[in-house]
């Protein structure tokens, strides 16, 4: 299919603008979309094969792949845990002094960590650590995300956006960065939002039930009942509702019956001799079917005969888990779980976007970042958050078991950061080397070191540089960038950096941060080229806003994690978001040219 290629730059921005759009309805999850868009211009002939094919020789999402699995590694190894141990012990017993440990850590170590893997495992740390001083954990998740943001933008390794925006860079003939290039001026902006975060936080963040809190009542203990219909029992006919075990304190989770099993009986199922009842109580209801005079009461094992016969009861926990965004979990129906039957467990509630949603159907589908409240022994709920598909927010998670395989991933990462600043190797070959290292070495498996990597993540990439391809080859990115120099008028170069700096940033917020950073780079090269200065700084502008997203929290991963963790409001992020993003286009402006003049190129 032939068209005019006066129409080439229009089809591909019409192309975009309904990608865009797609991304903020969330009508497809991001790496479909952008795919999709993808196979339509390879259909009416404005991408070909052998081009799209062709992204996949940039060293970018290479890189970001190892890097995700050398911090796999430092997961499983005990490294990061180590950090909520640090965490505790720096917090003192004030909510202030949290707050800064907390802000500390994360700036500290997010430069040399995926902030993605570490704000999954800090979230529990967090969350229990403010348990135990009182505080409320949604007075401190949003600060961990933004932490974690700040300090990735410190170093190229530190986030997915600057290794991407060094790659297309290369790309348009830049000089590759250094691996401490940007440090000096990030380091600054991530110290001055920190201090920000420090004296706003505490004024503008909520208290917030998280969901345990929600559905625990009034903090009686919880108790899983086997409970069994003898001979000669007065029950036998009647309903569960008549039975007084369907109530607000008392609820019927399973029936046998012979070979029959039935998940959640309604309450109107009659009873009959040799049915085995698995309920769920707590204390107080349990004492109350105990001393109902005209129901003969419960026994317990070795008593008199009774109406209902205990068979076991077990302690339960209520535990809050949290979908992990490669979780096999993703986009599957709460039915193909079978959380009962596999885990023995209960399924609570799903809270999402601030709804809770407490009766679930069987055709609900999990998405990442939903946080599930589920409810059985703790043994239960080890196993099932041991694989690997959740990850347990409330109650801790399974300790590293290779603790002694802990020095060997740091000295990787280490390794190749040194040797990275060094250019004795470009940063692609030591990452590869890096990931090898430790699953060779049995840091990390080599099927968690394929769970380790963000597999959507990437695919959006490759699917945003075949974008890119396309908006260069049809003119598109030339176009918007005369576009912007033409809207800015008499701008001087300082003022266009400001002004992309600032598009940079409020475009991220609603589109993923990596699409972002594929589509802006090439069009502020344009900008640049049309200005005669250096692109450099203006590259570098865009690695800043477009990790700088904190004012949504759909905008970066991090955001989407602690959102449902910490049960907050989608205002909650403009609240304290907004300042941010103002300070950080403030003193991004400032920085960059004192590092990077803006000189004729």
């Amino acid at each position: 299919m032939s068209l005019p290629e006066s129409f080439h730059a229009l089809i591909v921005g019409l192309t975009l603008c309904a990608l865009f759009a797609c991304f903020v309805r969330e009508w497809l999850k991001p790496d479909v979309a952008v795919m999709s868009a993808v196979a339509f211009l390879m259909g009416i002939g404005l991408l070909a094969p052998q081009q799209v094919l062709g992204v996949f020789g940039n060293s970018a999402p290479i890189t970001i792949a190892c890097l995700f699995i050398i911090s796999g590694a430092l997961s499983k190894t005990g490294c990061v845990d180590r950090l909520g141990d640090w965490l505790g012990a720096l917090a003192g017993h004030s909510e202030r002094r949290l707050l800064l440990a907390m802000l500390a850590v994360g700036l500290l170590v997010s430069p040399f960590i995926n902030n993605t893997p570490l704000v999954m495992v800090m979230i529990p740390a967090v969350i229990s650590i403010a348990g135990r001083y009182g505080v409320a954990p949604s007075r401190l998740l949003i600060p961990l995300s933004y932490a974690t943001i700040l300090g990735g933008m410190t170093t190229m390794v530190g986030t997915s956006t600057n290794i991407l925006v060094d790659g297309v860079a290369r790309q348009h003939g830049l000089e590759a960065f250094r691996m401490f290039e940007i440090t000096a001026p990030a380091m600054a902006i991530a110290l001055l939002g920190g201090a920000l975060l420090l004296w706003l936080a505490p004024r503008l963040l909520p208290v917030r039930e998280t969901l345990t809190q929600q559905f625990a009542g009034s903090g009686e203990r919880l108790f899983m009942t086997e409970l069994f219909v003898p001979e000669g029992s007065h029950l036998a006919g009647r309903t569960l509702k008549d039975a007084r075990l369907a109530n607000d304190t008392i609820k019927v989770l399973k029936l046998f019956r012979g070979d029959r099993e039935t998940s959640v009986p309604a309450p109107n199922t009659t009873l009959a001799v040799g049915d085995r009842l698995v309920v769920h109580s707590r204390s107080g209801g349990m004492i109350e079917l105990r001393g109902s005079s005209d129901l003969m009461g419960v026994q317990g094992q070795g008593g008199d005969q009774h109406d209902l016969e205990m068979l076991r009861r077990r302690g339960v926990v209520m535990v809050e888990a949290i979908v992990g965004q490669i979780s096999r979990y993703v986009l599957r129906p709460i039915r193909d779980l079978d959380l009962a039957t596999r885990y023995g467990i209960h399924l609570v509630a799903v809270h999402r976007k601030n709804a809770s949603m407490a009766d679930i159907g069987d055709d609900f589908q999990l998405q990442f970042g939903d946080v599930l409240l589920v409810e059985g022994t703790p043994a239960q709920i080890k196993r099932f958050c041991d694989n690997g598909d959740l990850l347990a927010i409330t109650e801790g998670h399974a300790p590293a078991n290779r603790r002694g395989k802990a020095p060997i991933a740091l000295a990787t990462i280490v390794s190749v950061m040194a040797l990275a600043a060094c250019n004795v190797m470009p940063i692609e070959g030591l990452a590869m080397i890096g990931a090898v290292v430790v699953v060779a070495s049995g840091c990390l498996r080599a099927d968690e070191a394929y769970k380790s990597i963000e597999w959507p993540i990437l695919v959006l990439i490759f699917g945003m540089l075949a974008l890119s391809v396309a908006m260069h080859d049809s003119g598109l990115d030339q176009l918007l960038a005369s576009a912007l120099v033409g809207v800015g008028g008499g701008l001087s170069p300082w003022m266009m950096l400001s002004l992309v700096i600032l598009l940079t940033s409020i475009a991220t917020e609603f589109i993923s941060n990596n699409a972002v950073a594929v589509l802006f780079t090439p069009i502020v090269i344009g900008i640049a080229e049309h200005l005669g200065v250096d692109p450099r700084p203006f590259v570098v502008g865009v690695m800043f806003a477009a990790s700088a997203s904190f004012a949504t929290p759909i905008g970066y991963q991090t955001n989407t994690l602690v959102y449902t963790a910490g049960n907050y409001r989608f205002s909650d992020f403009a609240r304290l978001g907004i300042p941010l993003n103002l300070l950080v286009w403030v003193a991004a402006s400032v920085f960059i040219p004192l590092f990077w003049p803006l000189l004729p190129a």
